[in-house]
């Protein structure tokens, strides 16, 4: 019996060393037009690279601000039944990503892999279950809210940086702390495993700070605000550019899978460029939902390539594990599809509804048509025909708005009781805590 067992144990390990790593690099707030291949005006040549070197994902959509698309990325699930959609966890909420779903990281490690996360979790704070070494990661290094000071690493008066539930007290710019935390990751990786590594930057995400250096870098740029935004994009790049070329010190780029793509669209506010897609994020216009996305596999996707296929982040979590060759290990439905054919070999399917919200903005895809209900209004969009949505056909044809409006309405029922509320200001009294990974309990 011993005997059997251990051949068993030695067969998965072998099936397991074949399988790709993962490297999952995930942008905050970045524009569609703020990379160099959709013509920024500042640099990007390392996801440039990425992008010549793989397969650009033209209509991937996630949801229009942080915590629901990271929700959504984690569980493969609507962020609607999750209770993770209206809003983004703020620092004074208990609640978070319910502890009763089943994440990817837990998928791939129950599977042979090892697990590493650098960066921005933004799914729940307030207890160390909810956190990521509680959820599926062997190792974690970086912060818990949404937005932090990129170089004191504070937020609300408190020290949020740490590294596997203990406060870890440095200095540096976050941007180039994550990029040399998921270099020595690569570097100290357990060999006879594949390494699933998530590196989750917060950059560009405000507030706007970068070098000065790199600020100096884009003088001819004339908005101060676009200028920051770009120094920190560069930041971003050269950070991507040392991860990417630590794989290939170590011999991993033909046999890594490479994802990359931003969370939502970019705040136009904060300098952001969506160009020529409409509005940014916290909308559900194109520019809020629509981001750049490339997925690089040297070992078994050609590259070079484009894909019109529509795919979203729900779509993430049973994608990798069916490119690893795994089965997803949730018990409860996925509304994520296996895109991974349509990545491969450019296969095209229609999609079933897709569906986007954040606080009192929503909006539905169905076939040809688009439905966006931003500030008590319908938009009707033809979206194939109309991607940058200039056309408002609602007056034309009343009744298609009006079936995608109760698409939309029955969605919203899927909403747990529980679930987080939009909340802008903390309860009266409440103060943050000195260090946020002890406060977690």
């Amino acid at each position: 019996m011993k005997t059997a067992l251990t051949f068993l144990l030695a067969l998965a390990g072998a099936f397991a060393a074949d399988r790709p790593n993962i490297v999952f690099l995930l942008a905050d707030d970045l524009g569609w037009a703020n990379v160099g291949f959709h013509g920024a005006k500042h640099q990007t040549p390392n996801i440039d690279r990425l992008a010549r070197e793989g397969v650009e994902l033209e209509r991937y959509y996630v949801y229009p601000v942080c915590s629901p698309t990271r929700a959504g990325l984690m569980t493969g699930r609507s962020s609607m039944r999750t209770g993770v959609i209206y809003s983004v966890v703020r620092p004074w909420e208990r609640g978070g990503l319910p502890l009763d779903e089943h994440l990817l990281p837990e998928t791939l490690r129950a599977n042979g892999y090892e697990t590493a996360m650098a960066g921005k979790w933004h799914l729940g704070h307030s207890r160390a279950a909810q956190l990521p070494n509680a959820r599926g990661f062997d190792h974690y290094y970086g912060h818990v809210n949404g937005a932090i000071d990129y170089y004191t690493h504070q937020r609300e008066g408190g020290i949020d940086w740490q590294r596997d539930g203990k406060t870890v007290i440095e200095e540096g710019y976050s941007t180039e702390l994550f990029a040399s935390e998921a270099q020595r990751l690569i570097r100290s990786r357990n060999k006879a495993k594949p390494l699933f590594l998530y590196v989750a930057f917060n950059a560009p995400h405000a507030p706007l700070q970068a070098p000065a250096a790199l600020i100096d870098k884009y003088a001819y740029i004339s908005d101060p605000r676009q200028r920051t935004y770009a120094a920190m994009v560069d930041a971003l790049d050269t950070a991507i550019g040392k991860i990417l070329a630590t794989l290939e010190a170590e011999g991993l780029t033909r046999n890594t899978l490479v994802l990359f793509h931003s969370d939502n669209g970019g705040p136009l506010q904060q300098g952001a460029v969506n160009t020529p897609l409409r509005a940014g994020k916290a909308t559900t216009f194109e520019g809020g939902i629509r981001v750049p996305t490339v997925v690089r596999w040297p070992a078994q996707v050609q590259g070079g390539r484009k894909v019109a296929q529509v795919i979203t982040n729900l779509d993430i979590f049973p994608t990798l594990c069916s490119a690893a060759g795994i089965k997803p290990g949730a018990t409860k439905p996925l509304d994520g599809r296996d895109m991974w054919p349509a990545i491969v070999k450019g296969e095209n399917r229609r999609r079933e509804d897709l569906f986007f919200a954040v606080d009192g903005r929503l909006a539905v895809r169905h076939k040809q048509w688009k439905l966006v209900r931003d500030g008590g209004q319908d938009y009707l969009f033809r979206i194939e025909e109309d991607p940058n949505e200039q056309n408002d056909l609602a007056a034309q044809n009343p009744e298609v708005a009006k079936d995608l409006a109760a698409r939309i309405e029955a969605w919203q029922k899927l909403h747990p009781e529980n679930g987080i509320r939009p909340s802008n200001r903390p309860p009266d009294g409440w103060k943050g805590p000195r260090q946020w990974a002890e406060a977690a309990r």
